[in-house]
């Protein structure tokens, strides 16, 4: 353990941020399985989870939790499933 007080309060804020960010992957791959098998089961409400799944990629993307070319590669084959 660090010595010196900022030292000390990047270790508190860096275990902090880890968590969120744990928290905030894990509800992104499990939106992105919610939306998987509403498409494989053709459900009646698959475009609105398909659209939920998207704004969450989109948000993922600007707290930078993903790259942005990441998350248009994962809404796009997201799209081309729901479509094909």
């Amino acid at each position: 353990m660090a010595n010196i007080k900022s030292a000390k309060k990047r270790v508190v804020v860096n275990r902090k941020r880890a968590e969120r960010n744990k928290a905030r992957s894990s509800a992104l791959k499990t939106q992105m399985k919610k939306a998987n098998a509403a498409i494989e089961a053709n459900s009646a409400d698959k475009d609105q989870v398909v659209k939920a799944t998207i704004k969450k990629i989109d948000q993922a993307a600007a707290k930078g939790l993903i790259h942005k070319n990441n998350a248009a590669n994962k809404k796009s084959a997201l799209v081309k499933k729901a479509n094909a």
